[in-house]
């Protein structure tokens, strides 16, 4: 019985799978970790101690679990991009500096910028500088510890070191390589240092491949502990965003993911390299495709936080939790009585682009109840969401197709108002996330199956549509928030 292993590792969990050619899942596994964060600004995770490591437990795991399949190759997607020195031996200098929530490169921002310009930096990279690209943070480790950079061989991404670690193998997918702006040509599809050839030295680069290209074989070495038979091929791989796109069939021009989770991130897939200064433009994980992405900072973990403000954790496990929220929040009406909340609370990612953003109520009076600050947050991560999606959307030629996926479709009120702001149609995708989207890459790159018939591994739960009585009930709120967030950043840059 051939298998296709799939493995993710996310912010918080790792999951893998072993799926066949018909998309059925024999088994998976998970494992949980955490983040550090060693001072403000700055997140790291270790790659040894979370990313290896929980490769290794969740391979074994599923080996364990069906001892008589035979592993046919494996995909490996993870967090990204991150940026994460190593030497000659592949072994990690330091932690890994994470994706768009760390946010320590901001003078880099600058440096960057000096040298080579606003505008040629866009020119190339299709992208402004963020605290999501890699290349300010590789300057970063160069700047502020040069005694990791004078023994750093390459500057590796999550996938990407999982990848050597299983076959030697150094490389990066263009995808991922597409977030190391400055230092990524979009239209060209390749490296490009020029002008900052002094700061950021191109021999410590990954070479580049495509999501579905072989990076190597498993070797003796990996195989011992990971239980991944020796000369198994192995993906290039790719981010787990780009992963859970895939394994939601979400790989046509105009096809476009929104991804509910504890942040937001968005996917529409085009056949030809778009850029918009207030979006992420990238390669695809497949040749010939490209992506106009966008991202929140907060999106479940504002509904979190306002059920432990409300004290509706009762420790009877999420679920009960989750559902005393909801019963809370329909109790109030659309709208939420006047009261509007920005979900800034880790800054804010598209359109805004501003990690000093923070969050805010506004139009409380002293008839506002739980149930009214309970469905401003809500209905607040949904106007930041469709903020970020509206933008997605311009100059689009056809009506996208949406699949949503997250645990925060299950929050019906938070689908309904993002439906509601777009115009948009939502279908929920009913997957297992990135590891199966790595394991749909790994069937597609070994020609197993075809993007077509990968496509029907994907199974689709009930339709969303705009409800117009509850969208006008929103507007007055939806555009208020821009203007909410610009009255604030204008007082925060007085002060």
């Amino acid at each position: 019985m051939d298998l296709f292993l799939g493995i993710d590792v996310g912010t918080y969990e790792t999951k893998g799978v072993l799926v066949d050619a018909t998309g059925r899942v024999h088994a998976e596994a998970r494992t949980r970790h955490g983040i550090s964060t060693p001072a403000p600004g700055m997140v790291e995770q270790d790659a040894d101690a979370v990313w290896w490591h929980d490769l290794v437990e969740v391979a074994t795991t599923l080996r364990r679990a069906v001892p008589d399949a035979v592993i046919a190759a494996v995909a490996c997607s993870a967090i990204g991009p991150c940026v994460l020195p190593v030497d000659s031996e592949l072994r990690a200098l330091r932690p890994a500096i994470l994706y768009g929530i760390d946010t320590r490169a901001t003078e880099e921002i600058g440096i960057l910028e000096t040298r080579l310009g606003r505008d040629e930096i866009y020119r190339r990279a299709g992208n402004a500088l963020t605290s999501q690209s890699a290349g300010p943070k590789m300057l970063w480790v160069e700047r502020n510890e040069p005694e990791v950079a004078g023994r750093t061989r390459w500057y590796l991404t999550s996938q990407s070191y999982l990848v050597a670690r299983l076959t030697g193998e150094v490389v990066i997918d263009h995808a991922t390589a597409g977030y190391f702006h400055p230092c990524y040509d979009l239209a060209r599809l390749d490296w490009d240092l020029g002008g900052i050839d002094d700061l950021i030295r191109r021999e410590t680069l990954p070479r580049l491949g495509w999501s579905t290209d072989v990076a190597g074989t498993v070797t003796a070495a990996a195989a011992a502990v990971t239980g991944i038979p020796e000369g198994t091929p192995v993906l290039v791989g790719t981010t787990d965003a780009v992963a859970e796109a895939v394994g939601a069939s979400v790989v046509a021009a105009d096809d476009l993911m929104l991804m509910y989770g504890s942040s937001g991130y968005f996917i529409r897939v085009t056949d030809q390299p778009h850029a918009d200064p207030r979006l992420w433009a990238a390669p695809f994980a497949l040749p010939g495709r490209f992506v106009l992405a966008a991202g929140t900072s907060t999106a479940g973990t504002a509904t979190r936080w306002v059920a432990d403000l409300l004290g509706l954790d009762h420790g009877d496990g999420d679920a009960a939790m989750f559902g005393r929220l909801m019963e809370l929040v329909r109790s109030a009406p659309p709208g939420a009585n006047g009261v509007l909340h920005l979900p800034h609370f880790s800054g804010e990612r598209t359109p805004l682009h501003d990690p000093a953003a923070r969050a805010a109520f506004s139009g409380l009076t002293l008839s506002t109840g739980r149930a009214e600050i309970a469905r401003a947050v809500v209905e607040g991560v949904g106007q930041s969401i469709a903020l970020a999606v509206s933008a997605l959307l311009e100059g689009g030629d056809a009506e996208p197709r949406v699949v949503a996926i997250g645990g925060g479709t299950h929050n019906e009120v938070l689908m309904q108002t993002v439906s509601d702001l777009t115009g948009l149609r939502q279908r929920t995708a009913a997957t297992l996330g990135a590891a199966y989207g790595d394991a749909m890459l790994a069937a597609i790159g070994l020609d197993v199956v075809t993007e077509e018939q990968a496509a029907d591994w994907v199974a689709f739960a009930e339709e969303v549509a705009p409800q117009e009585s509850l969208a006008s009930r929103l507007q007055t709120a939806y555009e208020s928030f821009p203007h909410t967030y610009r009255a604030l950043r204008a007082l925060r840059e007085v002060d």
